[in-house]
């Protein structure tokens, strides 16, 4: 145990003194720039947190959990694999789906799209789509109305609005006497949506699965069924046993494997950057050693003093390691509060930089998203002060026993 004096001296030496003002500003900047690391860690990680989160939740706006699909890319007994599907303990929703690709013609605009037939009222129980209208609703695609739901950033590329009319290109073509000609159907755009994910934003459409099922020629099936589960983070499990339960006739896949190589790059790129940033905590660390080791020879004959007085090693041993600990405790409290709550304000920061300058900084059809979110996760923001206050205190030690360890004889030789 350290004796009071310890604490006392330890916490006198981190103040300002007229005799050695430069020492206390040895402390002040390793406060100053441990805080800045800390600050700097929890900002870019909450960052990243939320851009992934922001990606994740618009990508499952539009993808179930769970799919099942045919190896063939047809389900023709659709129902029974729902009847099979909700079984399962774990499953809130099932819909069928039917998905194609073709192109749309709005007067001289030419998009290629994607475009999925769906069960309006089945839908709603296995995406949040339903939820993010702009304009119109899911059920007013009806049966044989050839109403068509497009995402906002392509409506807007084909300078189309409600209740206008466009046509389809299907990749099949019609046989004639004539020659081949491509299969045209003209479609009533009845809806936009935005989910905030360019890749569907910019290239999705919406029919209903009757109209897509004569549209695209299948009749005789649908391309796959869409599970939600209760648990997103739970879908492994859920996966597994449905694979084990239709994997005679049909393969099944969670949403993690759409985007499998995203997912993983942006995992490492979260590991990478918390090792490259503690990288700035280390050479504060070392920082706070070659001011202490500084604040050791200024105070040589002030150890000696002691010494001659009395003073043990391991009091000699505390005063600095205290006086290390709270450049590392006062470090790690400011940089952390200034971290959270630079986070939690971030997105209003960036929005009133945008206004400010009259300029989008964030091109959402090059960054998938348009603002700049932060998800706060406290268990990152714990590790991080943790390891940071240990790393801080660690770098203490060398300089106290350095400061344990000197002679008085030789310190006052020169005094």
């Amino acid at each position: 145990m350290f004796h009071p004096v310890s604490l006392f001296v330890g916490l006198r030496y981190t103040r300002s003194k007229r005799r050695n003002g430069y020492v206390s500003l040895f402390s002040a900047v390793s406060i100053v720039t441990l805080s800045l690391g800390v600050m700097l860690l929890i900002t870019i990680l909450s960052v990243m947190n939320g851009f992934e989160k922001e990606v994740r939740e618009g990508i499952l706006n539009m993808i179930s959990h769970v799919t099942i699909a045919g190896y063939d890319g047809k389900v023709k007994d659709w129902k029974t694999v729902v009847k099979g599907a909700q079984q399962h303990p774990e499953v809130v929703g099932t819909a069928p789906y039917i998905r194609a690709e073709g192109m749309l013609i709005h007067r001289r605009t030419v998009k290629g799209a994607i475009f999925r037939g769906i069960d309006p009222e089945l839908e709603e129980s296995v995406s949040q789509i339903g939820d993010h209208m702009v304009a119109g609703q899911l059920k007013e695609l009806l049966p044989g109305e050839f109403g068509i739901i497009l995402g906002q950033d392509l409506a807007y590329s084909l300078e189309v609005d409600i209740g206008q009319k466009i046509t389809m290109i299907t990749p099949s073509a019609n046989v004639t006497p004539a020659g081949v000609i491509p299969r045209l159907k003209r479609f009533r755009v009845v809806g936009v949506f935005k989910v905030g994910h360019n890749q569907y934003d910019s290239a999705f459409g919406l029919i209903h699965l009757n109209d897509a099922a004569r549209v695209f020629k299948k009749k005789d099936g649908v391309s796959g069924v869409q599970v939600q589960v209760k648990d997103l983070f739970n879908v492994g499990a859920v996966k597994q046993d449905l694979q084990n339960q239709f994997s005679q006739d049909y393969w099944v896949r969670d949403w993690r494997a759409y985007h499998k190589n995203w997912f993983s790059a942006v995992a490492m790129e979260k590991r990478m950057m918390f090792s490259i940033l503690f990288i700035i905590i280390l050479v504060v660390s070392i920082n706070i050693i070659s001011s202490m080791i500084t604040v050791v020879n200024d105070k040589r004959s002030d150890i000696a003093i002691m010494r001659t007085f009395g003073a043990k090693t391991r009091t000699i041993l505390w005063i600095f390691l205290i006086q290390g600990s709270i450049i590392g405790i006062v470090g790690t409290l400011i940089g952390t509060v200034l971290g959270v709550l630079l986070s939690l304000n971030l997105e209003s920061l960036y929005l009133a930089l945008e206004k400010l300058f009259d300029k989008d900084f964030i091109d959402p059809t090059v960054y998938v998203i348009s603002n700049l979110p932060s998800d706060v996760q406290m268990d990152q923001v714990i590790v991080i002060s943790i390891s940071t206050l240990v790393t801080s205190i660690l770098a203490t030690i060398i300089p106290a026993l350095t400061a344990s360890h000197i002679n008085p004889a030789e310190a006052l030789r020169y005094e």
